[in-house]
């Protein structure tokens, strides 16, 4: 699980929403803009680290910009690496999740999650294919791991599509789960309402809540309920490539989405 908190109003809303992860025995990571609207406080970060959550950058403006050009990305790369030190993060993940994954070499990182299975809902819409994370490694034996999310995020499904109902999450999760791979989502708090009625730009946080129980009570025996920081750990040690859109340890290549 994977939260990315985009501006004041999500930010204003983090605690409820690690509370709420808590209670289901969900540990998620807290992707947080280093210099958007808000300031992360350094006993926020510290107080999630130590409830078991993980804290990511997540861009470093969350304006888009970030790829308008390699010569810019390579000017904001050396604020990104400081922040990565400074909150000694493992995990990166672009505004509007824009990639470029040769350009990411740049950052000092164990993973980048900037990246899906398919979506062609996104801005830049190529996916990279697979529900597995694998490997991206640069010219000499360095690298990082690619973690893709391979659930819709909540945005896609309760903002664009008006869902009422949180049946195509679990019908990617049952097929996911069905392949032995990666199920991982992308859920914002900026969009989540704790109360009253929900605006344009809102939906129930009951309909977040609903997957935390689906996925607890269908899977809670049976799958690895980890941070990112520690899939890629992991799979950093086997160093999987992607080859023509399957992970090279697969020996599946049925990797077609039902949605």
């Amino acid at each position: 699980m994977t939260h990315d908190v985009e501006g004041a109003s999500g930010f204003a809303k983090c605690r409820k929403l690690a509370d709420m992860d808590k209670e289901w025995g969900i540990r998620a990571a807290f992707n947080f803009v280093p210099e958007g609207e808000y300031r992360v406080p350094d006993i926020l970060r510290t107080s999630l680290e130590q409830e078991g959550f993980e804290v990511g950058v997540h861009d470093l403006y969350h304006k888009g910009s970030l790829y308008r050009s390699s010569r810019h990305f390579v000017e904001q790369a050396p604020r990104i690496n400081q922040y990565l030190k400074m909150w000694g993060a493992s995990g990166f993940r672009s505004g509007f999740m824009f990639h470029n994954l040769d350009w990411l070499h740049g950052l000092d990182m164990l993973y980048d999650s900037s990246s899906f299975d398919t979506d062609p809902f996104e801005p830049q819409p190529d996916g990279v294919g697979t529900i597995f994370p694998f490997w991206v490694q640069r010219n000499d034996s360095k690298g990082y791991i690619e973690l893709p999310y391979t659930l819709p995020q909540d945005s896609t499904l309760f903002l664009l599509f008006r869902e009422t109902t949180i049946d195509l999450w679990k019908k990617k999760l049952d097929w996911v789960a069905s392949h032995g791979g990666m199920a991982l989502a992308v859920v914002h708090p900026d969009y989540m309402c704790f109360a009253g009625r929900p605006d344009s730009k809102e939906y129930q946080v009951d309909l977040y809540e609903g997957l935390l129980k689906y996925v607890i009570t269908r899977y809670g025996d049976t799958c690895w309920f980890a941070l990112p920081r520690e899939v890629a750990a992991f799979v950093a040690q086997i160093k999987p490539r992607l080859i023509h859109d399957t992970v090279a340890f697969d020996g599946q290549s049925d990797n077609k989405c039902p949605i």
